[in-house]
């Protein structure tokens, strides 16, 4: 089997409003598509959200990376997956929301070849997945009326991002805790906001509030900060913007500086190196959580896939799409409240609608 053609396509979906955390607001998911054809007629289908503030990518400069790692494997054998993505990463090293595209649809595009759902194909079977919901930077009133709009759907946890001052994140937590009551736990994150001291104060406040733990409490590169703040604090910390690769993770785990992992495919470059992240986290005793940037249910499905074939993926943040005003995505996962039930497809199980597919900008490599 050979890859023939690439197709690449500038992927936009509308928010429904708005959404804000401590690095910036995004008003729409500027995402992109790559489309793996090979000579067996066998299509793997891969999607990127680059979230710039947190992985120095855009839209732009995903595509234009993209552009030069298809030209890169036009002609390769797609089966092998290691081999394709080495020839990319040692051409652009870095850009890892863009070689995760490619790598979900290498991977796409394997299982379908063996007619085996990806979590099969990756060796696991089905296991229950729940996500929570994400709220985001508001008012305490604001943020109330989601933590209760949420509760009453029945999640069995809540996401509250943070990261402003420790006066204001405080009133924002108290405030919804006493809305909601004191059984659904809440999970925070502050996307690096704050820094040593404000995130061992603001922990500290919160943490007999039944806060299950805290995402990125500060900048990315402070790993002793992140050992301090957890020795000093009874809420558990999860690596996110710290944890990118599997040199991350050994660093993480040297340093005893958080309890958990946070692996994004668009932050790791993909389930080649997600698969080795998740592995050191569970030789440490580190579960990990499945999180998100803002893809559209291909994929979210194929982030699911993932979580599914692993046990040590204990923790399920995946709820981009309930953020978007359009979902073209065919098949793929469906949520039942906030269960998340697999396809049982070859491969990811996911495709894009044809007719929105038509409307996308996009650029053919053969």
């Amino acid at each position: 089997m050979k890859i023939t053609q690439i197709s690449l396509y500038q992927y936009d979906i509308p928010l429904k409003a708005p959404i804000a955390i401590s690095l910036g607001t995004i008003e729409n998911a500027r995402n992109i598509l790559v489309e793996i054809q090979t000579d067996e007629s066998i299509t793997g289908w891969g999607e990127g959200s680059p979230f710039w503030m947190i992985v120095g990518e855009t839209q732009a400069s995903a595509l234009a990376a993209a552009d030069d790692m298809a030209k890169l494997l036009i002609g390769r054998d797609p089966l092998d997956i290691e081999g394709c993505l080495t020839a990319i990463t040692r051409y652009l090293p870095g850009h890892p929301t863009t070689r995760s595209a490619f790598d979900m649809a290498l991977y796409d595009l394997a299982a379908k070849t063996a007619r085996m759902p990806l979590y099969q194909f990756l060796g696991g079977t089905k296991k229950t997945l729940v996500t929570d919901e994400t709220i985001y930077i508001n008012t305490p009133e604001r943020m109330v009326e989601d933590a209760l709009r949420i509760q009453e759907k029945g999640a069995e946890a809540i996401k509250v991002k943070l990261g402003t001052n420790l006066r204001d994140d405080v009133a924002r937590i108290k405030a919804i805790r006493n809305a909601i009551g004191d059984t659904t736990p809440i999970r925070t994150d502050a996307n690096q906001g704050w820094d040593v001291v404000t995130a061992t104060g603001v922990l500290r406040a919160i943490g007999d509030w039944n806060v299950q733990y805290c995402e990125q409490p500060i900048k990315r590169h402070d790993i002793a900060g992140l050992r301090q703040i957890r020795q000093k604090t009874t809420v558990p910390i999860m690596a996110d913007e710290s944890l990118f690769d599997s040199v991350d993770a050994i660093r993480l785990v040297r340093e005893e500086a958080v309890d958990y992992f946070n692996i994004k495919l668009s932050k790791s470059g993909g389930i080649f190196d997600a698969l080795k992240i998740n592995a050191i986290g569970e030789a440490a005793g580190i579960p990990c959580m499945i999180g998100c940037m803002s893809e559209s249910r291909l994929a979210l499905t194929a982030n699911a896939h993932f979580a599914t074939a692993r046990q040590n993926i204990r923790f399920y943040d995946l709820d981009a799409c309930f953020e978007h005003a359009d979902d073209p995505v065919y098949g793929g996962i469906t949520y039942t409240g906030y269960q998340i039930e697999l396809p049982d497809a070859p491969g990811i199980g996911a495709e894009i609608d044809s007719a929105f597919l038509a409307k996308l900008p996009h650029k053919t490599i053969s």
